[in-house]
């Protein structure tokens, strides 16, 4: 038998979900199967003692002269995690197979694939690359590789593909420098440097000749297929022919961006926004696609007076009078509404609340503290637009525009009335009286989302339906 909804304890959803316990379960579950130790609660409490869920774990890939080196290096820097590449292994690093590689290496044979998978895992098992994550550059090269690095529990959460036209990387790969001081890559017609020392210290590679190059590229189309199957999930082609900046942008991007989880998720949505905006409409629209409680917090107050409840008789003479309904009154009657258990269940969307900076803390104290902020913005010509030529038909209460839906006949139109709020004093006072406090709120919200709100309202829906599915993006990024 279930227990009465009043006993369940409402913090409980929102406290796991706003520390993301159910991902951490969830990655904890996935390291159990990969690794399958002996004692299971001691590698959980390691792993949790390592906190390293939200270190990067990035693969870039590519064909020949697509960029790689110099997007992993500067990721590298930006979010300060560990670079990994062929070079950096065989040269950088004193691992248990290093020499055996270099054998290869010298006697310019191919270096095995299992070979390649044990420098890479006994790499990543390092401290600084659990603590600060990493970046692999250039593997996996094909299927069998992407194998064994998957058996040995490397798993990419970010996949970067690089891809270019093969007359742009073999026109590329002919005009590569090398700094040896810093390992930065240049080129003669496209990135040359600007420093005089720089340039005289810049050396040819030992790279590819245009044959090398064309059986290079040819040997990655055939693999490429094969990798891409593999990591179809968390990854992401972006087009290396165009300025290294647009790139670079690009790639931090994604690599900032969460993945779907299968973790519960209850939404609990806020518009912020001045009269006309469209909140109304837009929480109408996302509650009746997701079935959340769409909650307005003006018609919650004149609910709870309509239905004589003991805080509705608190509230009566203040909206009787025409005054403020104070905040507490205000946060006990909205508090009650959130934690119903339709609420608690299906998760809400709630528009015109909070007003102000101290509305905002009160609501972020609760046990109800919503996980989507969306501020709409629009300009004050809109709104005028927008509201002043609201009219109501007494007869039927049907609502026209003057401009966007005008009265079917001139019947209608003209026992057309206005709304006394519609007037352009009381909107333009509505209108300060929003922006007067709504910086503060903006402030304290810092993963908000703002919206466009002049523009068609499907694509406004569009634009917060994307918000709402998807995981709120990785912020933690070194800042140079």
């Amino acid at each position: 038998m279930e227990a009465p909804a009043r006993l369940w304890p409402p913090p409980v959803g929102a406290y796991a979900e706003e520390r993301e316990l159910f991902g951490l379960l969830q990655n904890m579950l996935e390291e159990l199967l990969i690794h399958k130790p002996d004692d299971p609660i001691q590698y959980m409490i390691n792993h949790l003692k390592q906190n390293n869920d939200d270190a990067p774990r990035i693969c870039i890939l590519g064909p020949p002269a697509s960029g790689k080196t110099i997007v992993a290096m500067w990721l590298s820097k930006r979010l300060d995690a560990i670079r990994i590449s062929q070079e950096t292994l065989l040269f950088k690093e004193i691992l248990a197979r290093t020499k055996e590689a270099k054998a290869y290496k010298e006697r310019k044979q191919k270096i095995p694939n299992a070979l390649w998978a044990d420098l890479i895992q006994e790499r990543l098992s390092n401290l600084d690359c659990i603590k600060q994550g990493w970046i692999l550059e250039g593997f996996p090269e094909n299927r069998e590789q992407a194998w064994m690095l998957q058996s040995s529990g490397i798993i990419p959460r970010h996949v970067v593909v690089l891809y270019a036209p093969d007359t742009v990387l073999i026109e590329r790969n002919s005009g590569k420098r090398l700094d040896p001081f810093t390992e930065e890559v240049y080129h003669t017609t496209f990135d040359w440097p600007s420093e005089p020392l720089v340039q005289q210290r810049l050396v040819k590679p030992e790279d590819l000749s245009e044959q090398e190059m064309s059986e290079k590229l040819l040997e990655y189309h055939r693999n490429f297929p094969e990798v891409f199957q593999t990591y179809q999930k968390v990854l992401k082609s972006i087009n290396a022919d165009q300025p290294s900046m647009d790139v670079l942008s690009q790639v931090l991007t994604y690599v900032q961006t969460r993945h779907r989880s299968a973790a519960p998720f209850t939404p609990r949505v806020v518009f912020c926004g001045p009269p006309g905006s469209g909140k109304s409409l837009q929480a109408a629209l996302i509650a009746q696609k997701y079935g959340l409680v769409n909650i307005c917090c003006g018609q919650l107050l004149k609910e709870a007076v309509a239905d004589k409840t003991k805080l509705g008789a608190l509230v009566k003479p203040y909206m009787d009078d025409g005054y403020p309904v104070p905040d507490n009154l205000v946060m006990k009657i909205l508090s009650e509404r959130l934690n119903a258990l339709d609420c608690m269940t299906n998760g809400w969307v709630l528009s015109g609340f909070p007003r102000d900076i101290e509305q905002a803390e009160q609501l972020q104290k609760s046990h109800v503290a919503p996980n989507r902020v969306f501020f709409f913005n629009i300009p004050y010509e809109s709104i005028m637009e927008r509201l002043s030529q609201r009219r109501t038909d007494p007869v039927t209460g049907e609502r026209y525009h003057t401009t966007f839906r005008p009265a079917p006949t001139p019947k209608i139109q003209a026992r057309l009335r206005q709304n006394p709020r519609d007037t352009e004093e009381n909107i333009e006072e509505r209108v300060e009286a929003y922006y007067r406090n709504i910086k503060e709120v903006e402030d304290f919200y810092e993963n908000a989302f703002f919206v466009n709100a002049d523009q068609d309202p499907h694509v406004v829906f569009e634009f917060i339906e994307s918000c709402i599915i998807k995981p709120l993006p990785c912020k933690k990024i070194k800042r140079l």
